[in-house]
């Protein structure tokens, strides 16, 4: 039975306005609204002890195992406050993979890539690396891998005092040097 001349059949209070009214405006919020991405997964990247006790930075062993080998971009150390203390970066045209098995010095060897000078690094204090690839063919590979880090002091056995690369729990408890895992 029609009511007041509603043709859909739906009770008076329920008008041809009522029902489009929402969904013109979901329809709209939809239309308008910027395209959601899924959120980049970021790696996890690893700290060594390198040459003359001096970090060196890589990718860890399970992020080549789920995502394989990345190209290098660029790579960043910054302070706890996120002050630069030290970038390098590829140009445009060059690029190589990093592999779990080589390892990227503080400071950089290779003076030809663009890198800014290295800032000291000092004993407690965190710091965090950030290595940042291109666009890999797998879409699920991160596109930066991080880790924190700091020094501790290390004790050889011949007596002699040196720096060792530790990760952040270890800077304030002062516990062990870090090692390779």
């Amino acid at each position: 039975m029609l009511r007041h001349g509603n043709s859909l059949g739906l009770a008076s209070h329920l008008s041809f306005s009522h029902i489009m009214k929402p969904f013109l405006t979901l329809l709209l919020l939809v239309l308008l609204a910027p395209r959601a991405q899924a959120a980049q997964r970021i790696g996890k990247a690893e700290v060594r002890e390198g040459a003359n006790g001096v970090p060196c930075f890589t990718i860890s062993e399970q992020e080549e195992k789920r995502s394989g080998t990345p190209d290098f971009q660029a790579i960043n150390v910054s302070d706890s406050h996120g002050k630069p203390m030290w970038q390098m970066a590829m140009p445009r045209e060059r690029t190589f993979p990093v592999s779990h098995g080589m390892c990227i010095p503080y400071a950089g060897r290779v003076q030809a890539l663009p890198q800014t000078p290295a800032a000291v690094l000092e004993e407690g204090r965190v710091y965090q690396v950030v290595i940042e690839t291109r666009k890999a063919n797998n879409a699920g590979a991160p596109r930066r891998y991080v880790a924190r880090f700091c020094f501790t002091p290390a004790v050889h056995a011949a007596g002699s005092r040196s720096h060792a690369v530790s990760m952040p729990s270890d800077c304030t408890a002062q516990r062990r040097p870090f090692q390779e895992r």
